[in-house]
């Protein structure tokens, strides 16, 4: 291994397990955000990515480098930008209407009870899958020595205030856990201070990119906002490390449900015996598997995305051959804001006036009573 790529990954304790927020702050410092740096540590020339990294922003943890040069391609092909990326021109910036659902700078509101409010524009590795990547990073960005400020809140704050309906308020972005340990108590604290909102929900890919920031002080300050659910995006089997798991079992000791939410990557994840693995792996870091997204079609990110066919193979073949306790649901986001919906294979062959011809996984056929 060169003496650069040794004193890049081994510096940094990989799980240091300290109070304080060092050891988080200087794996972002010390991200690698160009693809001649890149190139020294994968040892391939990688300078034709300068065109794409101009458009959709580079940035790799010293952690999840580590990962990648020990396991290639899964890991690669999510955090190493391709050339791809900018040869998709049939998809949208914005599939999803999330700008129009924006009646406030920061804020989404889609359904009737539920706002997503985007706290930051960083995360700590640039996923080239990202369904935001016309927002992620921005352009030239470089290494910020310090977590970001977050988004000015007042205006998004002042919308729930003025909107009883609203009583469940997602935390995305960006990932939430990038802020400051203070900054983000601060907006959990006044969320949860609005006597309509019963649940706080934080969406984050931290604990598989970068599970240094799941200090003991964030775990000490998200305990003490109830009720607290996060969900966290985990791909691939591999990225549920030691350190992973240890991250995990701290936010979970500490009292927080805590639910994957992975997205079917063509070339990473598309297969049952992966998903399989992962989704059986989560379980046993008590994570539960809550949803399996089929990719947007979002601009850049055509080349990640399989065939809704084979996504309902793939749950065809994870029913019944793993426990239910492991099976999310396949969900696909319709474009222009209509929302999610679940898609799952054809058990109802079948509907008379008094049963029902179903299929069970193994593809026989049954009669189902059914009810008047």
């Amino acid at each position: 291994m060169p003496e650069k790529k040794e004193s890049l990954l081994e510096t940094i304790p990989v799980f240091p397990g300290r109070n304080d927020e060092t050891p988080w702050r200087l794996q972002i410092e010390q991200s690698i955000t160009t693809p001649q740096v890149l190139s020294s540590f994968l040892g391939k020339d990688l300078s034709a990515l300068e065109t794409t990294v101009q458009t959709y922003p580079l940035r790799i943890t010293p952690y999840y480098l580590s990962l990648i040069i020990k396991h290639g391609a899964p890991l690669y092909r999510q955090a190493v930008p391709d050339e791809r990326e900018l040869a998709c021109l049939d998809h949208s910036d914005d599939p999803l209407g999330e700008e129009p659902s924006s009646p406030v700078p920061h804020l989404i509101h889609r359904y009737p009870d539920r706002v997503v409010l985007l706290l930051t524009n960083a995360c700590a590795t640039y996923c080239r899958h990202c369904m935001r990547k016309r927002m992620i990073g921005g352009a030239g960005s470089g290494r910020p020595l310090h977590p970001p400020a977050p988004f000015p809140m007042e205006k998004a704050i002042q919308y729930i205030h003025d909107h009883p309906a609203v009583d469940d308020i997602i935390l995305s972005g960006g990932d939430p856990f990038m802020l400051g340990t203070e900054a983000l108590k601060e907006i959990l604290t006044r969320l949860s201070k609005i006597s309509h909102v019963e649940t706080l929900r934080i969406h984050t890919r931290i604990p598989a990119t970068l599970p240094h920031r799941i200090t003991r002080n964030l775990v000490a300050t998200l305990k003490t906002v109830k009720p607290l659910f996060i969900n966290i995006q985990f791909n691939h089997p591999l990225e549920i490390t030691q350190a992973a798991r240890e991250a995990c079992d701290k936010l979970a000791d500490a009292g927080i449900p805590l639910g994957s939410q992975t997205v079917l990557l063509k070339g990473v994840n598309d297969d049952a015996a992966t998903l399989k693995r992962l989704f059986k792996t989560l379980l046993s870091a008590r994570v539960r598997p809550y949803y399996l997204h089929h990719p947007d079609p979002v601009k850049g990110t055509a080349h990640f995305r399989p065939s809704v066919k084979k996504g309902l193979d793939i749950m065809q073949q994870l029913r019944g051959n793993i426990s239910g306790m492991c099976i999310p649901h396949y969900m696909i986001d319709l474009p222009g804001g209509g929302g999610k919906i679940p898609l799952s294979p054809g058990y109802v062959l079948e509907k008379n006036e008094s049963c029902l011809v179903v299929r069970n996984y193994q593809g026989d056929r049954f009669l189902y009573p059914d009810g008047q």
